[in-house]
């Protein structure tokens, strides 16, 4: 079954086509990355605009890559939620009109879960159930996978997602945006233990999580510095900045484990591309015996495959829309927007 999926969340235009939810026969992926880095993050009547800009090209890109036509296309699947609406409402709205214009059937597809699919890309035997810890820039959340399509939401932050604390981290250091590599690559040049930094606690929900207060605190640390003539060491903050978001995520990770009864853990989305933080998941991993799956670095980011590979078991749990499915800024992963066949 071939699958031509869209996304188009945030600032990537991405068109592909996926088989059988695990072979990628195509991945278009148009980066707005440079031009968003003119103003420190994204905004989202630009990033709406230049997702109208591309989609098109982008589709007879990714079919032309596949080596197929438009007849082959057995389904659509696009991304309805969460994101920037104006720009999830783009790629959903011309994946309608092409669902319609070829009469197959439309698959609604939530981005986080999507995230957690393009782990069924780069690993042919990973199958559910697993825990999935799932961290891109406007979601943390800590999920029960317990089939392709039965999600149960345990933990979550209550503030700020940790992408998002990165991107605002990086920016009072004087790094580029996006901020999470140049964040990784600076925290490597410092062993780190020069700045305490908070750790939040949630009274009463062990599993949710706060990095609103550890993002303030880095603000302060830089501002404080800059008014007073004194030097930041920008290395080691990128460091002990680092290590507290994986104090958070990685303690709970494997509590959210325990308490499920996974042996299985699965990383996703853009945070998980962050090498301290992947380090710390393999050791605690090894320390617990349990078997992690990390996405391959290209399969972090949005992309158009991981919305195909999930569509497909959408698609196969009787997931269907119509033309009167509309896109949501915000929606719970395990609160699907279309009622599954029985």
């Amino acid at each position: 079954m071939k699958i031509l999926a869209f996304e188009s969340s945030c600032d990537e235009t991405a068109v592909a086509v996926v088989e059988d939810g695990r072979r990628v026969l195509s991945d278009a992926i148009l980066s707005q990355a440079d031009m968003h880095a003119l103003y420190g993050g994204v905004v989202p009547e630009i990033a709406s605009r230049k997702h109208v800009e591309a989609i098109a090209g982008l589709c007879d890109q990714a079919l032309r890559e596949a080596g197929i036509t438009k007849s082959e296309i057995d389904a659509v699947a696009a991304t309805y939620a969460p994101g920037l609406i104006g720009a999830v409402l783009v790629g959903l709205n011309f994946a309608k009109s092409v669902a319609y214009a070829l009469s197959v059937p439309l698959i609604p597809v939530h981005h986080i879960r999507g995230h957690v699919a393009a782990n069924y890309l780069a690993f042919p035997e990973l199958e559910p159930p697993f825990l999935a810890l799932c961290m891109s820039g406007g979601n943390t959340l800590l999920v029960d996978v317990k089939t392709y399509t039965d999600f149960a939401l345990v933990g979550a932050t209550r503030d700020d997602a940790a992408g998002e604390c990165f991107d605002k981290a990086a920016r009072v250091l004087g790094l580029p945006y996006p901020g999470g590599a140049p964040m990784d690559a600076l925290a490597q040049q410092s062993a780190g233990g020069v700045y305490e930094l908070p750790r939040a606690k949630v009274e009463g929900a062990e599993l949710d999580m706060s990095f609103s207060g550890l993002k303030t605190a880095v603000v302060n640390l830089a501002h404080n510095a800059a008014q007073k003539g004194e030097a930041l060491d920008r290395a080691a903050l990128a460091r002990d900045f680092t290590r507290a978001v994986s104090d958070e995520l990685v303690p709970r990770t494997m509590l959210a484990a325990q308490r499920c009864g996974r042996k299985v853990i699965v990383a996703a989305g853009g945070v998980a591309a962050n090498s301290i933080l992947r380090a710390d998941l393999q050791a605690a991993c090894r320390r617990e015996g349990c078997r992690l799956y990390l996405p391959p670095l290209r399969l972090c980011g949005d992309n158009g495959a991981m919305i195909g590979a999930q569509g497909y078991y959408e698609y196969l749990a009787g997931a269907r829309a119509d033309m009167s499915l509309n896109a949501y800024a915000t929606r719970d992963i395990d609160d699907p927007v279309v009622s599954y066949a029985r």
